[in-house]
């Protein structure tokens, strides 16, 4: 059977082809009687638009690319529920591709989306230095960017959506020291990337505060799976290294360690207490649920959204920074009996 194209649509309601393109993308330009008779046509003729096409003729394609280091925890799944919340009801789809914290692949995905036209990118960077010159390039070529989470230095003119993880860090380590804990150490993220360095100089604040510093309780990480942290767990008793607690750089670190060490018969929160940063629900699908501080995903989508709405409304409005406000959890994982044995030795 015969693909039914424009033309024929054309001819068959005698209008323009262009009259066509303008009423199937929804033109607001275009007469309410003019367009209903351009729906109904295609549907009876059974026309089947190719949007990209029509979308490139007009110079926009109504897509969005969103690259994020991973999609296999819910941390990047909620804030791309937040995009969604504001991109779909516009008429926006959302490209989604993973850069598995590796700069280059990272950078394949940003000409990858750079090919397929999109209005606008989000992205969560996996490292902070390697692709700046690339960010630059795609912006002078008249593609928006806009960065959440894990951001560029504060130099590069871009519209960014965060937390404050220095902060929020700092109140975290408080807390574990309310708890009676002295012995903290930190599994640290990626020091390529901005929020680990925050999130380590919080704690470290802390406990130079309380006279607690052991450069040996920082432990830096490179990559932040459950299995990370499982390793993070053994190198510490392995080490033995006095410790009662940890403060780790995401949840899935802070999942793996604290697997790992009820494996081997430590008791959490009585011997060892953890928390964590992020906040996903992932925090309380263990035993004992953990303390965190949660990110408000779902808002910095939304907002995230917003900011490459202006840039691709209008490419000449001012950069914006918004500073989300993360919430302190606390769970079973910390709040333990403090009349048990604070310190646990190897």
């Amino acid at each position: 059977m015969k693909r039914i194209t424009i033309k024929d649509l054309a001819q068959y309601l005698s209008l323009s082809t262009s009259t066509i393109s303008r009423a199937l993308l929804n033109d607001k330009n275009i007469n309410p009687d003019t367009k209903k008779r351009v729906m109904d046509a295609s549907e009876k003729l059974g026309y089947k638009p190719n949007m990209t096409a029509l979308s490139l003729k007009y110079g926009k394609t109504k897509s969005i690319g969103f690259v994020v280091p991973e999609m296999t925890t819910p941390f990047s799944a909620k804030v791309l529920q937040g995009i969604h919340n504001i991109l779909y009801p516009l008429g926006y789809k959302v490209i989604i591709l993973q850069s598995d914290e590796d700069p280059s692949r990272e950078k394949e995905n940003l000409l990858l989306l750079e090919t397929f036209n999109v209005d606008g990118i989000i992205i969560n960077l996996c490292h902070e230095t390697h692709n700046q010159d690339m960010y630059q390039q795609i912006i002078a070529r008249g593609t928006p960017l806009v960065f959440f989470d894990r951001i560029p230095p504060g130099e590069m003119d871009v519209s960014k959506v965060l937390v404050d993880d220095y902060i929020k860090s700092s109140l975290m380590t408080e807390h574990l020291i309310s708890c009676g804990r002295t012995r903290i150490v930190h599994l640290m993220g990626p020091s390529t990337v901005r929020n680990a360095v925050e999130r380590a100089e919080g704690y470290k604040r802390i406990l130079a505060k309380y006279n607690y510093s052991d450069p040996q309780l920082i432990l830096k990480t490179y990559q932040t799976g459950f299995e990370d942290g499982r390793i993070a767990a053994k190198q510490l008793l392995d080490s033995k290294i006095k410790f009662d607690s940890i403060f780790a750089f995401t949840d899935t670190l802070a999942i793996g360690a604290m697997n790992y060490l009820q494996e081997y018969g430590i008791k959490v929160p009585e011997e060892v207490a953890v928390a964590s940063f992020s906040g996903t629900e992932l925090s309380t699908n263990v035993y004992p649920q953990l303390t965190s501080v949660e990110q408000p995903l779902i808002k910095m989508g939304e907002n995230s959204a917003e900011l490459i709405i202006e840039k691709i409304k209008d490419s000449s409005s001012a950069s914006h920074t918004i500073i989300l406000d993360a919430k302190l959890v606390y769970r079973a994982s910390t709040l333990g009996q403090n009349n048990h044995q604070n310190c646990w030795d190897m």
